[in-house]
């Protein structure tokens, strides 16, 4: 029933089952300082039938902003209105709110990836491995490759295979295991963690703990270059060996070129156009 209150209708909000953990766990937080908010307005009172942009409005900016977590908050607040309304014949009112205008940033890549890693490895071993995976399998290192189980593997160790709800393009994705990476690996059972050796892997700030740790000793490292300019320096690899949009947007796991052309800009490569690509 939609006969209650803005701040009811947050606090009796559920999820569907098939949603990933890691969108659940960032929407709750969206969720969590709503109603709080809403505790202490008297926009909570008033029936989430006669909710307007405006009172959205308020509450996303009644806290210090960046145009990402404007547009990250506004989201999540969107697919709320949007599940609540969905059987109803009521407008979603965060949909007529612009989305903040987001400068690029930009991860500098490296110019010797090789020696830089020979530093890390000096540093710790698990991010020097956790560099590896980011640059040579293209894989993300927060979510994709912190909850990587021996499971993952393929048993010739040939390939790495993550279901949709591990990545964040929502889809099954299978990445090659580059060879260079197999002399550091030591497999165990299926349902241990690769890092931890447990089923329960280190908390999701590990490595960004252990990258600000490295950043903070390091004299190799430049500005601009974070732990995702591995990443972007693999992408950068494989496009000028290959010039294939499609193979990057695979290896990358983007769900369309659209993004993977938009990754090019922000690394400042030149590249084609949607409009460029052949047409069946």
């Amino acid at each position: 029933s939609l006969n209650v209150s803005f701040l009811e209708a947050v606090q009796n909000h559920s999820f569907c089952k098939d949603v990933k953990e890691t969108y659940k766990e960032a929407v709750n937080r969206t969720l969590n300082r709503l109603e709080s908010f809403l505790r202490n307005s008297s926009i909570g009172q008033i029936n989430v039938k006669h909710i307007t942009s405006k009172h959205c409005i308020i509450f996303l900016q009644s806290k210090p902003f960046t145009s990402n977590s404007f547009n990250t908050e506004r989201k999540h607040l969107s697919s709320f209105f949007s599940k609540l309304f969905k059987t109803e014949n009521i407008s979603n009112p965060v949909e007529s709110i612009p989305v903040m205008k987001v400068k690029p940033t930009l991860h500098k890549p490296f110019k010797d990836v090789n020696s830089l890693l020979e530093d890390i490895k000096a540093f710790n071993e698990n991010l020097f491995l956790c560099c590896l995976f980011t640059y040579g399998c293209l894989l993300r290192p927060h979510q994709e490759i912190r909850n990587l189980k021996w499971g993952d593997f393929s048993e010739d160790m040939k390939h790495i295979s993550l279901s949709g709800k591990r990545n964040k393009s929502g889809r099954n994705r299978i990445v090659p295991l580059n060879p260079y990476i197999l002399q550091y690996l030591k497999r165990s059972e299926d349902t241990d963690n690769i890092f931890t050796g447990k089923e329960k892997p280190y908390n999701k700030d590990y490595f960004k703990t252990l990258w600000s740790r490295y950043k903070a000793q390091s004299n190799v490292l430049e500005d601009l270059q974070t732990l995702y300019s591995f990443r972007h320096s693999g992408a950068i690899e494989i496009y000028k060996r290959t010039g294939s949009l499609t193979i990057l947007q695979q290896a990358m796991g983007h769900a369309s070129l659209a993004v993977t052309l938009g990754y090019l800009r922000g690394l400042e490569i030149p590249s084609l156009k949607i409009e460029d690509m052949p047409r069946l």
